[in-house]
């Protein structure tokens, strides 16, 4: 993926044309390193300068050059912030983006049957859940734990797991 989502614009703020975005990244601090950021969504994407910008509880309040009143603001409501890969945050070692991981064959370790395709990760105070689909239709969720999720290849598109006893029914 060339680009990366960071938020998602749910409403517009004033009658300025500011954007309410609700923030996709664990760190929205994160907002205050950028100059310009892309607004789209999978059909097209622009670019805008950002002019302002502050957090207030959930949300970021975002202001660019490019939106100056109230109708032109509602037009990008339902689309998304995005940055392109050079100006995404820079991950510690074993640390994944979402949408790196969305997508990927699941793998067991022990004796390398696929388990199925990652199809959402469940954000939680602990740790990550994912929701692999089997080929049968099946969920499976998955704690997103050392113990548990072995490797990552972002490359190949495969994640290996070993999972705990129990986990899955034996007719998986």
């Amino acid at each position: 993926m060339e680009y990366i989502e960071i938020g998602e614009i749910v409403n517009t703020y004033g009658v300025k044309g500011e954007l309410k975005v609700l923030p996709l990244t664990d760190n929205p601090e994160r907002y205050y390193d950028l100059k310009w950021v892309y607004i789209g969504d999978d059909s097209s994407v622009n670019k805008y300068n950002i002019e302002k910008l502050r957090i207030l509880k959930n949300a970021i309040i975002l202001k660019v050059k490019e939106i100056n009143n109230l109708n032109q603001a509602k037009l990008l409501k339902g689309l998304f912030v995005i940055v392109d890969r050079d100006n995404a945050v820079k991950l510690p070692d074993d640390t994944y983006f979402i949408c790196d991981l969305i997508g990927c064959s699941v793998y067991e370790e022990v004796n390398g049957r696929q388990l199925g395709i990652l199809e959402n990760i469940i954000k939680t105070s602990s740790n990550d859940i994912y929701i692999i689909k089997s080929q049968n239709g099946k969920e499976i969720l998955i704690p997103a734990l050392k113990s548990v999720v072995k490797r990552i290849s972002v490359k190949e598109k495969k994640i290996w797991v070993l999972l705990p006893d129990g986990l899955i029914d034996d007719d998986f």
